[in-house]
């Protein structure tokens, strides 16, 4: 490959990462940004555990995902998130050199989304991603890590791996990340997103003295996924069910085939 062309190929993956992490996150945190708005109300104050604000947080990360892979999967690959990036890198599907480009993206990313809700809506930004009384700082370098285990294992499978549902891989990301928050939101407000986490820190210039699990737990996750799918595919996991992306026609007699 020339060198500029190369050069165009990791300016387009760095744009379309930076792009894809902003939008996905101004919407995300937008979402959350408003049911965690400070109430009008006394008896309204005590929402910290109100399945209706944990589903709607939820559900504004699960689409925004869902949305803006669909629209940046064609350029870059639609990571948007260095966890994921850094599996990627793991299982050689990101070079040394993409893989880091697109990391950096993507917290410039998060920084920038953070930075635009913050000016956007009255009131202070409040997604940062915190741990909840009673939740030790272990327990959520753990929960952390599953849950982006989760999240990876969904990519590799479903957008990784070439099959009829490719195309359709979008909408079981996003699926996953709600799960995922629904999960997790409670207890360490599920980041599973280095960037997520990151970005709102940046701008509230307040950083807790467990950020770090924001890191190591996705980064964590990333690796148990990762190693669970290359032993997949070391034990060739196509082979026990070879006919499963099969329309069925290639089985069947000409005549009832319809040739």
């Amino acid at each position: 490959m020339a060198l500029g062309t190369a050069i165009r190929h990791h300016l387009l993956a760095f744009i379309s990462e930076l792009a894809g992490t902003f939008l996905f996150l101004l919407f995300a945190f937008g979402g959350t940004n408003a049911v965690n708005s400070p109430p009008k109300t006394a008896e309204n104050s005590n929402l910290a555990a109100d399945p209706a604000k944990l589903f709607f947080i939820s559900l504004s990360f699960g689409l925004g995902l869902a949305v803006n892979v669909w629209i940046f999967f064609r350029v870059s690959g639609a990571h948007l998130n260095p966890a994921v990036t850094f599996a990627m890198m793991l299982v050689g599907a990101a070079s040394i050199i993409r893989g880091p480009i697109m990391i950096v993206a993507q917290i410039a990313g998060g920084i920038a989304a953070a930075a635009v809700v913050s000016a956007l809506f009255p009131g202070p930004l409040g997604v940062s991603t915190t741990l909840v009384e009673g939740t030790s700082i272990v327990r959520g370098l753990f929960i952390e890590m599953f849950l982006t285990a989760q999240l990876v294992l969904t990519i590799f499978m479903l957008a990784g791996e070439k099959h009829r549902a490719t195309c359709v891989a979008p909408i079981g990301i996003g699926l996953s990340l709600l799960l995922v928050e629904m999960t997790g939101i409670y207890w360490t407000g599920g980041s599973v997103n280095p960037a997520r986490s990151f970005g709102p820190c940046v701008v509230t210039h307040s950083f807790p003295g467990y950020h770090w699990i924001y890191w190591v737990g996705p980064g964590l996750g990333a690796i148990i996924a990762s190693a669970f799918y290359l032993l997949l595919k070391f034990l060739k996991y196509e082979d026990l069910n070879p006919d499963q992306d099969s329309d069925g026609f290639e089985h069947r007699p000409a005549t009832e085939a319809g040739y």
